[in-house]
């Protein structure tokens, strides 16, 4: 069974405290994956991207339920070997025209990608965009993703 990795889209409405569907429904999948046996995964750079917005906006309450949802599933700090194998990956993509961001950005979906790469697990990436990250790693709409 392969190990689920969260992108920022899934990991922000983990995060979010609030009963609206979305929420409500990504909770029950989660809670779901784990009943299965199934292994989550939260990547640094998407804690990160999702973490800056919730302190950007002061939402003390969705950044008391991220650190519960760090110290729960399974965190993956970056490494060398990550970021070097993102800066490949971006220039390869570039070069082949298949660029996913602006020239001078960052690019979080390269480095989720090759922290995917390096963890070298089978894994599916759980997003709500997954034509950046198919050109890398497996990666599904998180609702596709049956526990």
């Amino acid at each position: 069974m392969s190990a689920v990795i969260l992108d920022s889209s899934p990991l922000g409405l983990l995060s979010n405290p609030s009963g609206t569907p979305q929420p409500v429904a990504c909770r029950a999948w989660a809670k779901d994956l784990i009943a299965a046996g199934r292994r989550i995964i939260i990547p640094e750079v998407a804690d990160y991207e999702v973490r800056r917005e919730l302190i950007r906006t002061k939402s003390t309450r969705a950044l008391a339920i991220l650190d519960s949802l760090c110290a729960t599933y399974d965190y993956l700090p970056i490494t060398t070997l990550a970021m070097r194998l993102a800066a490949d990956m971006w220039a390869q993509a570039r070069n082949a025209g298949l660029a996913t961001s602006h020239a001078h950005a960052l690019d979080g979906d390269v480095i989720l990608a090759a922290q995917a790469v390096a963890l070298n697990v089978a894994c599916v990436v759980a997003t709500e965009n997954p034509a950046h990250l198919t050109r890398y790693v497996p990666a599904e709409l998180w609702s596709n993703i049956v526990p």
